[in-house]
């Protein structure tokens, strides 16, 4: 069934092509609703350029890792004959260890970003280990040199496997080259479909659970003005049509032509399986201010809106649930261990 937008159709909706306008919020993983429910994941209907690279290097970084582990676990002073080094079978074995345990972390998960950055930081302490054996005239230099030109390479290898799969772990598949971010996001909800609808619907009352929101201003009909937090204390705004608007099952916006931050996406509303309340999904399309340096420079210090996501769901969560977003701002405490620091910031929910 082809739903139609419930208001004026939005500039600039034409299918997204790379480098050209946004897809039109029916566009998103069909034109049905019940399709994203049966359909497959919107990773796969709108996978970036480099995702197939990402996956097969990764896979090949990880079996090549497992089985120079495992030589260097099971024939140390071989390895080290051949690469022009004093014998040491204990460190050539911790290395193969290491080596061993990153395959392994990168064949087991879907997206292996951090065992690819573990591999990187191996291979700057293997190049290290080189140059100092280097120094050392009983040694082979020229095996050396070519053990190090060797690691250099499959170190050039790892930081790209790495960048690849950092992105598609932070941001759903991008940003693509054209510098679009796809975001995938849900939660379950202990409320009904009809009142997380209604919740979502009151725009105006997002920067309750939205932190990175100033403020969302109704204009006219279905158009509303957002103004949100950007990089470095800067703001930015938009106008956003709303797109489809079907009570307990779905909202899509899209912005209009021009908007400072290209965006476009869906919100669904899904019963949970046994009744167990309401499967709320999210789906964004966008184009952040500073197109792919600016989107992984966000990610660095969790301002991009992959972490956003997650964040507002949670608070979302909170305050449809209990009535109130939990805080620790203003209660006493103790000094915080780094751990703590690290994962969550001072006042922050949780």
């Amino acid at each position: 069934m082809q739903h139609q937008a419930a208001g004026p159709a939005t500039t600039g909706a034409a299918p997204y092509q790379a480098g050209h306008h946004l897809p039109s919020a029916n566009d998103f993983l069909g034109s049905d609703p019940d399709a994203f429910q049966t359909g497959s994941s919107y990773d796969r209907q709108y996978p970036a350029p480099n995702a197939a690279r990402a996956e097969q290097l990764a896979k090949a970084l990880g079996w090549f890792s497992i089985g120079l582990g495992l030589v260097q676990l099971l024939a140390p002073e071989k390895v080290s004959r051949a690469i022009g080094v004093a014998d040491s079978p204990k460190l050539m074995r911790a290395i193969g260890a290491r080596e061993l345990s990153a395959g392994i972390g990168i064949l087991s998960q879907r997206r292996p970003a951090n065992w690819l950055w573990s591999r990187v930081a191996g291979d700057a302490m293997d190049l290290m280990l080189l140059a100092n054996a280097a120094r050392d005239r009983g040694n082979d230099q020229r095996r050396i040199a070519w053990a190090a030109a060797a690691v250099a390479g499959v170190t050039a290898l790892d930081i790209i496997a790495g960048m690849d799969n950092q992105q598609r772990k932070l941001m759903g598949q991008g940003p693509d080259t054209s510098g679009y971010v796809n975001v995938e996001k849900s939660i379950t909800i202990n409320k009904t479909a009809d009142e997380c609808y209604r919740f979502w619907r009151d725009f105006e009352a997002f920067p309750r659970f939205m932190t990175h929101l100033e403020s969302v201003q109704a204009v006219t009909g279905n158009r509303f003005h957002w103004k949100a937090k950007g990089p470095a204390g800067s703001s930015v705004e938009w106008d956003a049509d709303v797109t489809v608007d079907q009570p307990g099952r779905e909202l899509a916006w899209q912005s209009v032509e021009g908007a400072d931050v290209d965006n476009a996406g869906r919100v669904l509303f899904e019963a949970a399986p046994g009744g167990r309340g309401t499967i709320v999904r999210v789906v964004m399309h966008y184009k952040p201010p500073g197109g792919v340096a600016g989107a992984l420079i966000a990610s660095m210090f969790g301002e991009e809106p992959s972490v956003q996501i997650d964040e507002d769901l949670r608070r979302f969560k909170w305050l449809i649930e209990t009535g109130e977003i939990p805080t620790t701002v203003g209660q006493p405490s103790g000094e915080r261990g780094a751990w703590n620091r690290l994962l969550f910031r001072k006042g922050a929910p949780g």
